[in-house]
């Protein structure tokens, strides 16, 4: 028992180590830039492609060991943070790098892993569009976020409508129910940007 609590107490103090070198190396969200290259959707035609880099994932994805080990680091980072507008930006990053860690799973043909991970960092962005409510309700300024959300949102399906070919025909209602999500914070997004009187881009895949 003492040596179980121990590990865990172990387990715990390497990741707010980590989660510390993180943070004293940026006092602000920094993005590692990917291009993500568009794939054939399902119908056979291109997949409209959204002006917006996907963050780098890590070297440490979902099929490595040490995955419950950054995590953890992701969820204390997220709690440690000091306001919902700061919430909701590590949210959409966790969100964006899952994404790409999803979409590299399938590639690898890990399509069980790619699927949880797909699913879990599209939980990222209603939290992310939750936090943003919330933020706002307490007058936070929280226009530069909305702009990057609503292209986020976008992004988000161009690449499920790209992995959808690539899941297994008991994965694929998975993947296509996930789309719910990247839909919702552009519908939240877009409706708070126009209650700002700013524009908004366009929805390519014709959403109302």
């Amino acid at each position: 028992m003492i040596k179980k609590y121990l590990f865990g107490l172990g387990v715990f103090v390497f990741a707010f180590a980590i989660l510390s070198i993180s943070i004293l190396q940026s006092s602000s969200i920094s993005y590692s830039f990917v291009q993500v290259t568009p794939l054939p959707s399902v119908l056979g035609t291109e997949v409209p492609e959204i002006n917006y880099n996907l963050p780098f994932q890590g070297t440490v994805l979902p099929d490595n060991p040490l995955w419950d080990l950054k995590a953890l680091r992701d969820k204390i980072w997220y709690f440690i943070s000091p306001s919902p507008l700061k919430k909701a930006e590590l949210a959409l990053l966790f969100s964006d790098q899952r994404l790409a860690a999803a979409q590299t799973l399938f590639e690898k043909n890990k399509p069980d892993v790619a699927i949880s991970t797909l699913t879990k960092g599209e939980k990222y962005l209603a939290i992310a569009t939750s936090q943003e409510t919330l933020a706002r309700s307490k007058g936070m300024d929280t226009t530069a976020f909305l702009n990057q959300l609503v292209v986020s949102a976008l992004k988000h399906r161009e690449v499920i409508e790209s992995l959808i070919p690539l899941a297994p025909e008991e994965g694929k209602p998975v993947v296509i129910k996930a789309e719910n999500y990247s839909k919702d914070a552009y519908k939240a997004a877009r409706d708070a940007l126009y209650s700002k009187g700013l524009p908004v881009p366009i929805d390519p895949f014709g959403g109302d």
